[in-house]
């Protein structure tokens, strides 16, 4: 059989961008200089830039990398396609090792605009119908869960109003009606406490500082903010167990400290988006991105996330995790807003209730 001579490698004309030369090697796999961008030293190249499309070929398959924020497809193998499963979604928009800090504010805030597509009606998870009101029950939701305080709340607030009513309360009788949230007696003393401080110091009314705020028996930076952004509309950061959680999964900062917490995200985003980031993010990490096992298989920024597969990467499995609406599941509220149920989701039952 006569041999065919291998073909020479094809001359690469330098782009207008200086892109280094290809080389042979290069050439005969299949690789070009236009998809790679040059190390710096000590630095490993980002293997795909936001918002365009790579391939990578490997041996007898082809992973198709799509837009970051969409969904990645991997050709399913020979088994897969017998019993009718498809191969899960697959994280190939990890970020390098190395990401720059404008690399880490593009990547945050697309997985910022990316949950706010997917919780457009992304809300406080606490029942309200005042400042006092939420300042009150984001105290009683340390240690415990929203849902539990919008239980438990009703009857709080039905027999004392105001914080005058509650200042002058018989201690015995508000543990009793706060005990289904746990730790009832030191909230017990927080609320009353903060009953007295708004009575004796603010006439009565909810501060609108957070310097002011930050004084009241109970409240700290976290409570403050909430109250700040969803009763007052000044932009805070709510930095919660979930916020915490997800933003180290995310690799948005590795710190621990709430403090902390909140000034490193804050810095990756403008004042304006801190409120409903904060809603975004701690929706997303009660609906999907749990602590114990994460619905990868589910997760809508998959592509974005540095920790996909830490949970279940099967879709069909993940599904059968999703909480509240997503899983058809009732939310955390009671009186829920009607955006909320707009969307498909379901109020809370009330405490007692079936």
């Amino acid at each position: 059989m006569k041999k065919t001579a291998p073909r020479a490698a094809k001359k690469v004309t330098p782009a207008k961008s200086a892109a280094k030369k290809t080389t042979p090697a290069e050439a005969a796999s299949g690789r070009t200089a236009a998809g790679r961008i040059a190390e710096a030293a000590g630095k490993t190249a980002s293997k795909k830039a936001f918002g365009k499309t790579a391939s990578k070929t490997t041996v007898g398959k082809t992973v198709s990398k799509k837009a970051v924020g969409k969904t990645v497809s991997k050709k399913a193998t020979s088994g897969e396609a017998a019993s009718g499963r498809t191969a899960p979604a697959r994280s190939v928009a990890a970020p390098p090792r190395n990401e720059s800090h404008t690399a880490l504010v593009r990547r945050a805030r697309r997985i910022n605009r990316e949950l706010a597509e997917v919780y457009p009606y992304a809300h406080p998870e606490l029942d309200f119908e005042n400042p006092f009101q939420l300042v009150v029950a984001t105290v009683l939701s340390a240690q415990t869960t929203d849902l539990r305080v919008n239980q438990t709340t009703p009857a709080l607030f039905a027999r004392y109003p105001t914080p005058e009513d509650l200042a002058e309360a018989n201690p015995e009788e508000v543990e009793e009606i706060l005990r289904p949230t746990g730790f009832f007696r030191a909230k017990t003393k927080s609320v009353i406490g903060l009953s007295k401080a708004l009575r004796d110091d603010f006439g009565g009314e909810v501060p609108g500082r957070l310097e002011d705020l930050v004084k009241l028996p109970g409240v700290g930076r976290k409570t403050a903010f909430v109250v700040l952004g969803n009763a007052f509309g000044r932009p805070g950061i709510t930095v919660d167990t979930h916020f915490q959680r997800l933003v180290r999964r995310w690799q948005w900062t590795a710190e621990t400290e709430p403090d902390k917490i909140e000034r490193a995200v804050g810095g990756l985003f403008p004042k304006n988006e801190w409120t409903m980031l904060s809603h975004h993010v701690i929706f997303h990490g009660r609906r999907i991105c749990h602590a114990r096992k994460p619905a990868c298989g589910a997760c809508p920024i998959a592509p974005l996330c540095p920790a996909y597969g830490e949970g279940e990467t099967d879709p069909e499995k993940a599904k059968k995790l999703l909480k509240y609406e997503k899983g058809g599941f009732p939310g955390q509220r009671l009186n829920p807003p009607q955006a909320y149920l707009d969307a498909g989701g379901r109020p809370a039952p009330p405490l007692g209730a079936g």
